[in-house]
Order: structure tokens, then sequence, then C-alpha cells
């Protein structure tokens, strides 16, 4: 674990925006097969702004401070905004990550766009 950041171990410890939103405008779930995480991002939007944003994240330590760092990202964003949050952004926030965990930065992001694109689709078809 010494090799994580203190920032990447706070978040792993006492995650923020863990949780589920019921009745979310938007959610995704994305995988990776190879290491077995899954993360499922929850979306509360109003006036094109993430007014709330929630994840549950099964995985390991830099998958969970991950999915929260990106919810902290996020947060407050207008969706165009969101949607520029790359996996880079995720991991210089928390100090980096070991270059075999950087892969679970990319679940988070990942998800981030997938849910607001899903968001996109729903809004477009009414």
């Amino acid at each position: 674990m010494d090799q994580y950041s203190k920032k990447t171990l706070e978040l792993f410890k006492n995650p923020q925006n863990m949780g589920e939103i019921k009745n979310p405008d938007a959610e995704a779930t994305v995988g990776n097969p190879t290491c077995g995480d899954i993360l499922k991002v929850y979306l509360k939007i109003d006036n094109n702004k993430i007014k709330d944003i929630k994840f549950q994240t099964f995985g390991c330590a830099a998958a969970i401070a991950s999915s929260s760092m990106t919810t902290m990202l996020a947060k407050g964003k207008t969706l165009e905004q969101a949607k520029k949050i790359t996996n880079k952004d995720v991991a210089k926030a928390l100090g980096a990550l070991p270059p075999i965990k950087v892969h679970c930065s990319n679940l988070a992001a990942d998800a981030l766009r997938k849910a607001i694109k899903s968001y996109e689709n729903k809004k477009e078809e009414k």
C-alpha cells in the first residue's frame, strides 16, 4: 500500500459520494474483466448540471479511490465540463497511481461519460 499517495489511501478509507441514488436521472455500469473491478455511477441532473453523483464499486483500493475522486471532480459541473474529465485528470488528482493500477482510474471516467451519454440519449428520445 506504500505505492499509493496519501490522497488515494484517504479516499479508499473514507470514500466520498459512495452509495446509490434512488430514481437517478442517469446511471451506468462498467467493468474490467481482466481485474474484476465493477463500477456503477448514478447521476441527478438539474439544469444541465450534475446536482448529485454517487457510486458503487466492487474493486481494489485504486478503483474505490478513483471512483470517489471522479465524483468529487464531476459534482456541480455542467454535463459538458464533466464529459471532459479524463482518467489522467483522476490519476493526477489522486497524486498518481502505481502503473499497474492506472486502469482503475479509466473505469471511473468511462462510467461517468457513459452515464452522461445515456442521459443525453434519453433526452433526445423525448
